[in-house]
């Protein structure tokens, strides 16, 4: 166990197995509230429909509600370093709980659809201030050579909430109450995570001040950093096409990965979701293993060979091997196994961005996230177009591996911002004592 002792100074905390301690209440928060954001995935669009919607209606509510989160998510990272990270989760609890009510109250119980258009759109401007306003304080509050493993940790609490819990919830209480009585039973997830950050998890001093301090156009300066800073640095751009690329197959696959399984490879539906269940169960394990090894082994090493050109083969893997296996269930599964693996791998990421601007982390988050939101669409795009081209779904897949690839390249040219342990402890002690009477 490696324990980091807490810096007095810099405002960073002791770090055990990878987690910032002083934040262990922030985690267990965003498990909880993501368990409440994602609770109504798996139904949301049936209900719409067999509420007499058609399928240009829904699909309208998940865009413009994905368009919202994204903008959010740029957002968020500039005005939590700007105005503090707690008061910007905080804000955007309350704001999810509010657009939420509104949401089941008059649009799905109303059975209004510019309400649920207005009200679900909306939501998706909250809950990236309250995910990424946590992100900030992992990042301001980290030693810097450990912030993969405190990223690691952040993305495993969103994966149990938002991808697990939040799932098979749904799955026990809509059959038993229903729909709508389980859309409720989101606000009181969403609730007790806001209620947690508000009691038990302490910001820095600095957020306080930093309002007061700066003139208007210093914020906004700042916050316009977001975008600036692609400009400015090469090693921030290549960054952002990094992360854009890392997760290409898990939002690609998607869309039509159920039906390659289903009509060629020859397994049933039930074994496809068992599959894709397996690929999101061992998630929370990974994200925080591949945290703390890439804190030994490098950030950009360990992105390289294990996420960039491991997810090439595993990506190729997932599609193949069923297809000359078809019906092995042992196949399937190890190939999910080893795709969750490798892009997991890619957890550094989120460490990466504020190391390369470390005086600006929040607007370098902003990029990050920025990256993030665009990855969920290229994949789904390029399978969109490629289908538009007649070309088949293995072409496709063939197709997101020469990307990983690509962005295995990239990572040659990027400048790799990760510190040293024993010069981070330096630079901390040197603080330390610098301000000590």
């Amino acid at each position: 166990m490696n324990v980091i002792k807490e810096n007095r100074a810099t405002g960073q905390s002791r770090v055990i197995f990878g987690m910032p301690i002083s934040l262990f209440w922030g985690y267990v928060a965003i498990a909880i509230f993501m368990t409440g954001d994602g609770i109504e995935l798996a139904y949301l669009s049936r209900y719409l429909f067999d509420a007499g919607y058609g399928e240009k209606e829904i699909s309208l509510v998940f865009t413009l509600y994905a368009l919202t989160a994204a903008i959010s998510s740029w957002l968020s990272g500039g005005i939590s370093e700007i105005y503090g990270p707690k008061k910007i989760m905080l804000i955007g609890v309350v704001s999810w709980i509010v657009l939420h009510t509104t949401f089941v109250q008059f649009g799905i119980t109303g059975n209004n659809y510019l309400l649920i258009l207005l009200s679900y759109s909306l939501r998706g401007f909250a809950y990236p201030l309250f995910f990424y306003g946590f992100y900030v304080l992992v990042v301001q509050q980290t030693p810097a050579h450990r912030l993969a493993s405190a990223t690691g940790w952040i993305w495993s609490m969103f994966t149990i909430g938002y991808g697990i819990t939040a799932s098979f919830l749904s799955g026990i209480t809509v059959p038993l109450y229903g729909f709508i009585n389980t859309l409720w039973l989101s606000l009181a997830f969403a609730a007790v995570g806001g209620i947690i950050v508000f009691f038990c998890v302490k910001a820095p001093a600095q957020d306080t001040e930093k309002p007061l301090t700066l003139p208007p156009r210093q914020k906004f300066g700042e916050i316009s950093k977001g975008i600036t800073l692609i400009f400015e640095d090469v090693s921030i751009s290549l960054a952002l096409i990094m992360r854009i690329l890392c997760n290409v197959t898990l939002f690609g696959f998607p869309i039509f990965m159920p039906i390659l399984f289903t009509k060629e490879a020859g397994y049933t539906s039930e074994q496809w979701a068992w599959i894709w269940g397996i690929f999101f169960l061992v998630q929370p394990v990974t994200n925080v293993l591949w945290g703390i090894i890439g804190d030994r082994i490098g950030w950009i090493y360990q992105m390289r060979w294990f996420g960039f050109f491991g997810s090439a083969i595993t990506t190729t893997a997932f599609c193949f091997l069923p297809l000359f296996f078809p019906g092995n269930m042992l196949v399937a599964t190890f190939c999910a196994l080893l795709l969750a693996l490798t892009l997991t791998s890619f957890v550094p990421m989120g460490a990466i961005f504020p190391m390369l601007a470390p005086k600006h982390k929040g607007a370098a988050v902003s990029v990050q996230n920025l990256g993030g939101g665009l990855g969920n669409l290229i994949g789904p795009a390029i399978a969109t177009f490629m289908f538009s081209l007649s070309f088949s779904m293995q072409s496709v897949v063939i197709a997101f591996s020469l990307l990983y690839l690509f962005g295995g390249v990239l990572t040659f040219f990027i400048r790799d911002p990760q510190p040293a342990a024993k010069e981070e402890h330096a630079r901390a002690s040197a603080e330390y004592h610098s301000e000590a009477p």
